[in-house]
């Protein structure tokens, strides 16, 4: 069975700001090394399927380049990581829509004819084989597969929650955020939340978005009007996420899954790396997150002299990095940061080549690349005023955009 695999990136991610001024939300560095994408691309990757469109739209010179300069597969062999930015091929507009998004580059489908088409998002941190929910696809001859995360009742309301037959398997509606949820046959204290993954036969995909494209009515998207139509069919399937098995996984990371779709979210998916028994495992080598690096040298601690000591304890730190006389502490430290002497970072997230000035302090913040703290400065002590000058998310993040200037 030949399959393409398609992700959808083109999301603007208005709840990440600063963070998405000057990029695409996929394109948003995680983790030190990462970028949000690599964490779905290395599970098509890691799964041997090689033809892949990523779909962009948003800002999206940032994930262009780093798809281009990382994701290079082997031409000669047919693969390929290709972004295809939005080409107004039908017309003077934008995608209104992820099944407006596929609709519009349905000639993308057309060049590969594949048997079925994987359709995931581009922006969750998880580890997946979607070979297995492929399996379970073409063994139920359904028309699409949707997976699905297991989650508590009560949240129902805040997600586009799946109900299924007896079974637990065929779909019997797709509702978005509902108040009135009914719990799974086997967990009724449980709901299928969807995670926006998705597996098509390619001949009824490509039927579904021509008819919605027809619809005026429709907001043309792949959750709210091309899954319910093909629930009405009785053609749709759940996938339980529960059931995957990745290679090298513990029980304990087994069936991770992050919506880092806010501040707080995304700051709180960074701090599990760097405790001492993460959720989410970055070290199993058996199922890689792949990335781009660049050419830097290792990373440097230098003084040690009475209380000018270069150190950093609790944390993850990236090549290029130079900790001088300085101390992290709980925090994620990305290429090319300089923490100068007697500075103090601490429960803070610093992206690249950020700069920390001598004796300045720095307590539970997220700062973009290139920002430079001055000498002495003080982040994340005084809330109200951080809040005249940077955003401050509702557990009290201080978040400092790219390039922003920053005032002692």
């Amino acid at each position: 069975m030949k399959v393409l695999a398609i992700v959808l990136a083109g999301g603007e991610g208005k709840r990440l700001m600063p963070l998405t001024a000057d990029r695409a939300k996929p394109a948003v560095p995680f983790g030190g090394i990462y970028r949000l994408i690599d964490f779905v691309l290395s599970n098509l990757a890691n799964a041997h399927y090689w033809q892949i469109v990523v779909l962009t739209q948003y800002k999206n010179h940032s994930l262009d380049r780093h798809i281009s300069r990382t994701w290079r597969l082997s031409s000669m062999l047919g693969n390929y990581v290709t972004p295809v930015p939005a080409q107004q091929r039908l017309g003077p507009r934008w995608f209104s829509g992820s099944a407006d998004a596929l609709f519009q580059n349905l000639n993308l489908i057309y060049d590969e004819m594949p048997d079925h088409v994987i359709v995931f998002g581009a922006d969750h941190i998880y580890r997946m084989d979607p070979r297995q929910m492929v399996d379970q696809h073409i063994d139920s001859g359904a028309d699409v597969t949707v997976a699905a995360i297991r989650q508590p009742l009560e949240l129902a309301d805040q997600f586009g929650v799946i109900e299924a037959d007896p079974s637990g398997r065929r779909i019997v509606a797709f509702r978005e955020k509902p108040k009135d949820a009914v719990g799974l046959p086997d967990a009724p204290d449980q709901i299928f939340a969807s995670m926006g993954n998705y597996v098509f036969k390619t001949q009824s995909l490509i039927e579904a978005v021509r008819e919605d494209a027809l619809d005026p009515s429709s907001k043309h998207d792949l959750g709210g009007n091309i899954i319910p139509m093909f629930v009405k069919s009785g053609g749709a399937e759940v996938y339980d996420f529960a059931n995957n098995v990745v290679p090298g996984s513990s029980e304990r990371d087994r069936g991770y899954w992050r919506d880092v779709g806010t501040l707080d979210a995304y700051y709180e998916a960074n701090m599990d790396l760097i405790s001492v028994q993460p959720v989410f495992n970055l070290y199993n080598d058996r199922w890689p997150i792949y990335t781009g690096n660049d050419p830097l040298p290792p990373a440097k601690f230098v003084h040690n002299e009475g209380d000018r000591v270069g150190h950093a304890m609790e944390s993850l730190v990236s090549p290029g990095v130079i900790v001088s006389g300085g101390t992290a502490l709980r925090s994620i430290l990305s290429p090319g940061v300089v923490l100068h002497s007697h500075s103090h970072v601490e429960d803070s997230v610093l992206m690249g080549s950020v700069k920390i000035g001598r004796g300045a302090i720095v307590r539970k913040a997220i700062i973009d690349k290139n920002v430079v703290i001055p000498d002495g400065a003080r982040i994340g002590f005084d809330l109200d005023y951080d809040r005249q000058r940077f955003a401050v998310t509702r557990s009290g993040v201080v978040v400092i955009g790219k390039n922003e200037i920053v005032d002692r």
